[in-house]
C-alpha cells in the first residue's frame, strides 16, 4: 500500500527471478525474487511516483491473485503495459560517470569512431536505453548519485525504469537481433517529460535500504 495514500494498492512495474538473470543482479540470501512496484497517483512536491523494492523468497508468497488489485485513482501514463520480460546480458559503459580525466583522454578516439563508422559514443555505444537492471544510469543531467542515509556509503544502481525503450528502426547498437527492424510497443508510460526514473540501494547495510532519483531530459 502507499504509504502517503493509505489503503491504495501500488502496481507492478517489474519482477524478475534470480534464475532469470544469473550473476547479474546481486539477490540477498534467501531471495529468489525481485519486485518493484510504485504508487500512480498523483504526489505532491512534483514527485512521478513512489516506488518500493521488496526482496522476496518465490516459494514463500503463497496464494496469487489472478490480477493485482487496482487503485481507486491512477494517472494512466504510470501504470506500465503488462508484458513478458526476456532478460538480455549487454556490456555497457558509462558517459556522464566517465569522468573528466578519463574523457579528456578519449574524447578524440571517440571522434575518430564517429567519423569512421557513423557511432556516436554518447548516442549509441556508452549507456543501454530502455528498462533494466543495473549497470550505469542514463542520466540526462548531471548525476546524482546518493549516498546511504544510514552508512554513507555511495549506493548502487539497482533499476532504471524509463518511459520509451529502445526503437527498432532506427539504428541503435542496443537493439536484439531478432526486433530489428521490428516496430514494438513500450510500456506507455509517461514519466515526466519522457524521462525515467532511477532506483538505488545499499549493499552494506541490513535490509538494503534503497532510494531513488528521477530523470528528466
Amino acid at each position: 500500500m502507499c504509504p502517503e495514500h493509505e489503503g491504495s494498492p501500488m502496481v507492478p512495474v517489474v519482477q524478475v527471478f534470480r534464475d532469470a538473470v544469473p550473476g547479474i543482479v546481486p539477490f540477498p540470501d534467501g531471495c529468489d525474487l525481485l519486485q518493484v512496484l510504485w504508487c500512480p497517483r498523483k504526489h505532491g512536491g512534483g514527485r512521478w511516483v513512489v516506488p518500493e523494492v521488496r526482496w522476496r523468497e518465490a516459494g514463500a508468497v503463497g496464494e496469487v491473485r489472478a490480477a493485482p488489485p487496482g487503485p481507486a485513482e491512477k494517472r494512466e501514463s504510470y501504470v506500465p503495459r503488462p508484458c513478458v520480460v526476456h532478460p538480455e546480458t549487454v556490456t555497457e559503459y558509462p558517459y556522464w560517470d566517465l569522468g573528466d580525466d578519463l574523457w579528456d583522454e578519449l574524447e578524440f578516439r571517440f571522434l575518430d569512431l564517429d567519423q569512421e563508422t557513423g557511432w556516436d559514443y554518447e548516442s549509441h555505444l556508452s549507456t543501454a536505453p530502455g528498462t533494466k537492471l543495473v549497470g550505469f544510469p542514463g542520466w540526462s543531467q548531471d548525476p546524482r548519485w546518493p549516498d546511504c542515509a544510514e552508512c554513507g556509503t555511495r549506493m548502487e544502481h539497482l533499476l532504471t525504469v524509463e518511459s520509451t525503450e529502445g526503437d527498432a528502426l532506427s539504428r541503435r547498437a542496443w537493439t536484439p537481433v531478432e526486433d530489428e527492424g521490428v516496430r514494438y510497443q513500450g510500456p506507455g508510460l509517461v514519466l515526466g517529460d519522457l524521462g525515467g526514473v532511477y532506483l538505488f540501494e545499499c549493499h552494506t547495510c541490513p535490509g538494503r535500504p534503497f532510494t531513488h532519483r528521477y530523470d528528466c531530459p
